[in-house]
């Protein structure tokens, strides 16, 4: 492999991309947030995909000036594909990430994307971007390549080079110089697609089948609610049959499940086709915080708690254990059902950045210690710095060591729970 790779955004997905390959090859890593090469240049990557450690071995150039890409000839890019308030694709971040690409495009170049985009995105709106930008024409001057990110925020085990990366090219020639060079590190190996609107689909419906399937797990969690029995003791029963699917009641965010099915349902509307079971799942899913902010004022009532007034602790607000990131977290849906109840909602993370919980959703952030005793608690996000503390630290946040827990992951053994404690999870 003799191509010089270039890769723009430096986030969840892309540094880890980056590291990978700046461990074989000498890279230029270009992100346009001169905060972030900051910090990376100081051998700290504050979304803790990557250790200190690893950023030292990586032969990275990291730059926020785009006229380093015009010294590579494999470019990948990887930037946020989010939704707007309507729920529709945002492809601003791409768009511009195209734009500057097209502005340093050198003769010969492979574009490589990895951002989630409904089928046909790649071709249909980042290619006459990058010709407008360049003058150049693609399949001639310049080439184009998919292959759908597939790493998964704090998870250590499923990480880069041990995921088979599918890889897609504009012609079968570009195809094999796609796989080629990701093989160099990808240890788990390549899958060859055969197209690039292929791999998009491929991508795009990962997201949508975990968002159906855990939407199915939420109505079952709504069912059963009524009818008083504990959803996690049925899956626990109905998990012993071997074909049964190992999925989970919750909270669903996050940059991908929560946002890639929008980017489905977008394409198949365009083409004259209403996609029911997509959209109903993402209905359940995007009201389970009105039903968790409900079902606590409910149990509220039952304990003749004065609901207006009441002082309600949320522990955690990112969109999942264990990461810092706070993109699409649900967890703000339960936050401003509370407080349209009038509850005194106090928020802690032990992840989190205050600044952006801030920017992103106009709360802020209470440090652990200096939390007030409250009248219920919200399990929201069991970041191993609150698991690893057990039951004493619950007893210590309510009022008396009394009150109501909501379990929203079920991460609490109820068996273990104290006289005086009221505990309900979906």
């Amino acid at each position: 492999m003799n191509r010089k790779i270039g890769v723009v955004g430096l986030g969840y997905v892309g540094l880890p991309v980056a590291v990978a390959f700046g461990k074989e090859h000498d890279i230029v890593g270009f992100d346009i947030n001169q905060h972030r090469i900051e910090t990376l240049l100081d051998g700290m990557d504050y979304t803790n995909e990557v250790t200190s450690e690893e950023l030292q071995e990586a032969n990275i150039m990291f730059t926020s000036n785009p006229s380093s890409l015009a010294e590579v000839d494999f470019i990948i890019v990887a930037v946020p594909t989010p939704i707007n308030e309507h729920k529709q694709p945002d492809l601003t971040p791409l768009l511009k990430a195209s734009e500057t690409v097209g502005a340093n495009l050198q003769k010969g170049t492979i574009v490589v994307y990895e951002s989630t985009v409904y089928p046909g995105a790649t071709e249909e709106v980042c290619v006459p971007m990058l010709e407008a930008k360049s003058g150049l024409k693609a399949g001639e001057d310049f080439f184009i390549g998919y292959s759908p990110e597939r790493i998964n925020p704090g998870d250590k085990e499923h990480t880069f080079t041990t995921i088979t990366k599918v890889v897609s090219g504009q012609t079968d020639e570009v195809l094999e110089i796609v796989a080629d060079v990701y093989s160099s590190v990808v240890k788990a190996g390549v899958y060859k697609a055969s197209s690039i609107k292929v791999a998009e689909a491929a991508k795009v419906i990962e997201n949508t089948q975990r968002d159906v399937n855990i939407a199915l797990m939420n109505e079952l969690a709504l069912i059963f609610d009524r009818l008083d029995i504990d959803t996690s003791e049925v899956l626990k029963a109905s998990g012993t049959k071997w074909n049964f699917l190992n999925f989970t009641p919750g909270l669903v965010g996050g940059h991908c499940i929560g946002v890639d099915p929008y980017y489905l349902t977008h394409k198949a509307e365009s083409v004259g086709h209403h996609p029911e079971v997509i959209l109903a799942g993402r209905r359940i899913n995007d009201n389970m915080g009105s039903f968790i902010a409900t079902s606590l004022v409910k149990k509220m009532i039952h304990n003749n708690l004065q609901v207006q007034g009441a002082k309600v602790t949320v522990l955690g607000l990112t969109f999942k254990e264990n990461v810092p990131d706070l993109r699409n977290s649900k967890v703000i849906d339960v936050i401003r059902e509370l407080q349209e109840f009038g509850v005194d909602v106090q928020i802690t993370d032990a992840q989190a950045d205050s600044k952006e919980a801030e920017e992103e959703y106009g709360v802020s952030l209470i440090d652990y210690n200096e939390l007030e005793a409250a009248d219920a608690v919200i399990f929201a996000v069991p970041h191993r710095e609150y698991t690893e503390q057990g039951w004493e630290q619950f007893e210590r946040l309510l009022k008396n060591g009394k009150g109501i827990i909501i379990d929203i992951k079920s991460r609490l053994n109820r068996n273990d729970f104290p006289d005086g404690i009221t505990i309900w999870k979906l």
